[in-house]
């Protein structure tokens, strides 16, 4: 209606009516779709991140253990961008299709006919295909991005051990290069994203008006056939504009999906449920005085780690009857900690079957085996999590906690040496401790560790090299409490 207002030198007063309602209804339409749109990305947000800290919770330790920290840090940042990126660039790609498809019909209603149109189709073409490239350039500098962050996180985390036993010299050594590539790539990227935001919905006004000139240079089109042109080519611009936006958008969330898609799969998988209720039924190996009832049994273990044709443990049978109080000793490598990973329920042996108070872990369900079996892995594989010390002490048993259960952590934690600790946190059990918060020594972290698993009341107790850090005083006195609190121990160090 402009455009022919334009070309005819007259506005009809009914058509201006007309439009100007049209612009007023359009602000409750968008201000609904900003509200759906918004109600959806927090809906589906929310959904996915539930499902990635399930699937977190779902990985086996072979599938993190030769990952370091700057890794795993990746996937959880690549997953606000996926939630981010995906919502928003999918939007885009919805209404710019529909609004492409809408601008095609229009243009083939104006001057230019089903030439105009093609022509408009063509174009898309090119900035899919532009697009595709801008993926693939963008998907290589990710990678170098991602590298540089490992390589960073991995030098911050393993900074003091650098500087105690690596010499200065090489440690910058290949940076330079790293970085050279680095800004190679981006570069390669940046100019293909300038050609994808501002070249594709620019370059079609210039071939829409093109493609609309024969007409207009040959007056076969009426006025309103050379509006109805007009405006089909600013609707492509606009759909163009949010076309490119989409790519962009997609091409990163597409992207980042590839660092997060292992957590999204592995929340699929089924926990072994069994009957936990078995878990509790039978008494407590602790009431038995003569040690007769048999706690745990295992037959012919067969244990390999998939990058290695060896197996770790091989033909392993051992019987723990309840109050025992074992000493497993061997050289490194012997596959001590592959065992303890193994009675715990952490690993799954190749071959073999270990029964719990007869019962094997299909019976009793994951749940069942970790109320019955407790074990403190070695410093490296424990870890104090950025929460309140009571949390720390008492995540295995229950949380929120019962009163009960705050005074049997502080308790244990004073047989344990670490009353002096307590006294010098401003907020005692509830104080904030982890890598952020309050700051524990190696001996007071393996206390700690060794709180928890007592704290949790299991059958069996495992401590992996948990006295390793304790010099003699406090570790006689730890010994006496762990003897004194667990109904059965397993204890594993080196001779």
């Amino acid at each position: 209606m402009v455009g022919q207002g334009a070309l005819q030198g007259r506005f009809d007063p009914g058509w201006l009516l007309a439009w100007v309602l049209l612009l007023v209804t359009l602000v409750p339409f968008r201000m609904l779709a900003t509200w759906s749109q918004g109600r959806l990305a927090i809906g589906a947000g929310g959904l996915l991140k539930q499902r990635l800290l399930y699937g977190a919770l779902r990985l086996e330790s072979e599938e993190i253990r030769h990952q370091g920290a700057g890794q795993l840090l990746s996937r959880v940042l690549e997953a606000e961008a996926v939630e981010a990126l995906a919502l928003s660039g999918g939007f885009l790609g919805l209404v710019a299709g529909m609004e492409i498809l809408i601008a095609a019909v229009v243009l083939k209603l104006g001057a230019g006919g089903g030439t105009h149109a093609l022509l408009l189709l063509a174009w898309v073409a090119l900035a899919i295909l532009l697009g595709w490239r801008y993926y693939r350039q963008r998907r290589n500098w990710t990678a170098g991005r991602l590298k540089l962050t490992h390589d960073l996180v991995e030098r911050l985390v393993g900074h003091r051990t650098r500087l105690a036993q690596e010499v200065r010299k090489p440690w910058h050594d290949g940076e330079d290069q790293a970085m050279a590539r680095y800004l190679e790539r981006s570069a390669a990227m940046d100019r293909t994203a300038a050609w994808l935001m501002a070249v594709v919905p620019r370059g079609w006004l210039c071939l829409g008006l093109l493609g609309l000139a024969p007409a207009f240079v040959a007056g076969r089109g009426s006025p309103a056939a050379l509006a109805i042109g007009l405006g089909g080519m600013f609707l492509a611009y606009r759909a163009l504009h949010k076309l490119a936006a989409g790519v962009w958008h997609l091409a990163g969330a597409a992207i980042a999906w590839e660092q997060v898609a292992p957590l999204f799969d592995a929340a699929a998988r089924t926990e072994v449920v069994g009957a936990p209720a078995f878990a509790l039924t039978p008494e407590s190996a602790a009431g038995s005085a003569n040690g007769a009832l048999t706690v745990l049994e295992a037959y012919e273990l067969v244990f390999r780690y998939r990058d290695r044709s060896a197996p770790v443990l091989r033909e392993c049978n051992l019987r723990i009857h309840a109050g025992d109080r074992l000493l497993l000793e061997g050289p490194s490598g012997g596959g001590k900690s592959t065992l303890a990973s193994l009675l715990s329920g952490l690993r799954v042996p190749e071959s073999g079957l270990i029964l719990l108070g007869g019962l094997d872990r299909q019976t009793l369900g994951a749940e069942g085996w970790r109320r019955r079996v407790v074990a403190a892995p070695q410093f490296h594989e424990n870890h104090v999590l950025t929460e309140t010390f009571a949390f720390n002490l008492l995540m295995g048993r229950r949380w929120p906690p019962q009163p009960g259960d705050v005074e049997a952590a502080e308790r244990i934690c004073r047989e344990l040496g670490l009353g002096d600790l307590l006294g010098r946190m401003p907020a005692g059990l509830l104080q904030m401790v982890g890598e952020t918060g309050w700051q524990l020594s190696h001996g007071e972290r393996s206390r700690l560790y060794i709180a928890r698993a007592l704290l949790q009341g299991a059958d069996l107790v495992i401590l992996d090299e948990s006295f390793a850090a304790l010099d003699p005083e406090t570790l006689q006195r730890c010994l006496r409490c762990v003897l004194n609190r667990a109904a059965t121990v397993l204890v594993i160090a080196h001779p």
